[in-house]
């Protein structure tokens, strides 16, 4: 009998873990975070010094130093008051929430280093030229519809082509 019962128990569960398992949703549809805010997500660092850590608590010895206020980063993981966030190079590690803003940027991408992004004075790669980028840049993200984004830093203003940024969405719209 205690047999039949923990069976029933396995069965049930294993029914209910399969449903929420293949449920179709994606990490961007995750409801429970510690924030309330969406997991993955980006943000962008809010100082020029912001330590990175191996784990979730200031035991967790610093991997890195970042050095670069505004650079684009995407939580993909929350615990507690501690984010972890990749940056557009690929690597890992853990940041404490006061040390993010809410604020999006975007760093140009580019296949080669060589090759210059061009920005536009509307969403149109037939309208002028206002400016072109170098990989590595970060702009400031106003709006992005349509797979274009109006982005602004020193200097410019104007539109780019979405898929020429790390930092937004593949058909993310940013208002």
């Amino acid at each position: 009998m205690a047999l039949g019962r923990f069976c029933l128990v396995v069965v049930l569960a294993g029914g209910w873990l399969g449903a929420s398992v293949s449920s179709g949703f994606s990490a961007k549809d995750t409801a429970v975070t510690t924030s309330g805010l969406p997991i993955p997500r980006y943000v962008s660092l809010k100082s020029d010094r912001v330590n990175v850590r191996a784990g979730p608590t200031k035991d967790n010895d610093v991997a890195w130093v970042y050095t670069r206020a505004g650079l684009p980063v995407e939580i993909t993981a929350e615990f507690e008051n501690w984010r972890r966030v990749r940056d557009s190079e690929g690597a890992e590690g853990w940041v404490y929430h006061s040390l993010l803003s809410g604020r999006r940027t975007a760093v140009v991408t580019m296949k080669s280093k060589d090759e210059l992004a061009p920005i536009y004075d509307r969403a149109d790669q037939t309208s002028a030229v206002t400016a072109r980028l170098q990989a590595g840049v970060i702009a400031q993200v106003k709006h992005c519809a349509a797979d274009w984004c109006h982005v602004s830093g020193n200097g410019y203003d104007g539109w780019i082509e979405q898929q020429r940024l790390w930092g937004v969405y593949a058909d993310e719209k940013v208002d």
